[in-house]
């Protein structure tokens, strides 16, 4: 029977790469170290532990960060990085990394703007443009990592480059959207008295259901986590891996024009130089969420949870009196924590 590098039969590297992306091997007998393998098993139970242990710690330390408000203004925030992320989430459980996901999503929101400029009317056809936009930027990106093989890291980077010049030749100026359909998930209702839920938080919440059923429950999911935890032996096994990948990018790209929208429900401004740190925002909500960088493990529950865990850690150390550059250095930390965790953890398994 053939097998793979590492010595796996490859009619069972399907079952296997689905097995790790939420398995690390049980390493001990103890109670706690039991209970702290249980957590690396779960790869939601980690980020959601870090997300209560987060809002506990501030609902304690600040007077404030427990409001119904602030807990309604964390949620809306989330949605723009939240939705983002999910699509990076997807090229990152392949292996690759999108670097050009904010750019891409900001071309989207200027080339809609331009085209609705003045008309409520034409705002439904100049959303479906960014959607074709959006998703056509990823599968360009798709081909070139699929049919070339070059490394995502360096395609997505060129890409960033040349969409930001790009953004600013289209336009330099601020674009405004008048209210109409592009600003339909500002709206929404309230719960528990004072707790707004807008609709563009119910749509990311339906986004990442979706998402994870697909990723979990469907052939192509499987695919994915195979392609990510062993690209030969998902090709050995019968796993189109061109396809899949093409696949992804521009699915991704899809979700970068539902953040574009998501965007407009949060601003009905947009200008080239909105979100510059998009792209860094989403891969820090991707590994603190617990996605493994090298592909293979990982949910998009998890990365939900991650953007989060970010904007908790935002709004508590701003209430608290905390310096943002200190807050820069935190986040900073936790992400190469939350790798180094990964790095252990994958060594352990071996």
């Amino acid at each position: 029977m053939n097998s793979d590098p590492k010595g796996v039969p490859m009619s069972d590297s399907l079952q296997v790469a689905s097995e790790k992306a939420a398995e690390v091997p049980d390493t001990s007998g103890t109670r706690a170290a039991t209970l702290a393998d249980h957590v690396f098993r779960n790869p939601v139970l980690g980020p959601l532990s870090a997300l209560v242990l987060a809002v506990v710690a501030f609902s304690i330390l600040t007077e404030n960060f427990a409001s119904v408000d602030n807990f309604s203004l964390i949620l809306q925030q989330s949605v723009v990085v939240g939705t983002l992320a999910l699509g990076q989430t997807l090229i990152v459980l392949t292996g690759g990394i999108d670097l050009a996901n904010g750019a891409i999503m900001v071309l989207g929101t200027l080339v809609v703007a331009k085209l609705a400029a003045g008309s409520t009317g034409a705002q439904v056809p100049a959303l479906f443009a960014g959607l074709l936009v959006c998703a056509a930027l990823g599968l360009v990106s798709g081909l070139i990592v699929s049919k070339l093989g070059l490394p995502p890291f360096i395609v997505t980077l060129g890409l960033l480059t040349i969409l930001q010049a790009a953004s600013r030749l289209y336009t330099k100026e601020t674009v405004l959207v008048d209210d109409g359909p592009l600003t339909l998930l500002s709206k929404g209702g309230y719960l528990f008295g004072q707790f707004q839920v807008t609709t563009g938080v119910v749509v990311v919440l339906i986004s990442v259901a979706v998402l994870h059923y697909a990723l979990t429950r469907t052939a192509w999911g499987r695919h994915v986590y195979a392609v990510g935890n062993n690209d030969l032996a998902a090709k050995r096994t019968g796993i189109n891996v061109n396809r899949v990948l093409l696949s992804v990018y521009v699915l991704a790209g899809v979700f970068y024009a539902l953040a574009a929208l998501q965007a407009f429900g949060r601003s009905p401004a947009t200008s080239p130089n909105a979100f510059p740190t998009a792209n860094l925002d989403t891969i820090t909500a991707v590994v603190i969420g617990g996605t493994s960088l090298f592909g293979g493990r990982g949910t998009v529950v998890g990365t939900y949870i991650g953007a989060l865990i970010v904007l908790v850690l935002q709004s508590g150390l701003t209430q608290a009196g905390i310096d943002p550059l200190y807050q820069n250095i935190v986040t900073g930390v936790l992400v190469i924590a939350a790798v180094a965790l990964d790095t252990v953890t994958r060594r352990k398994a071996r």
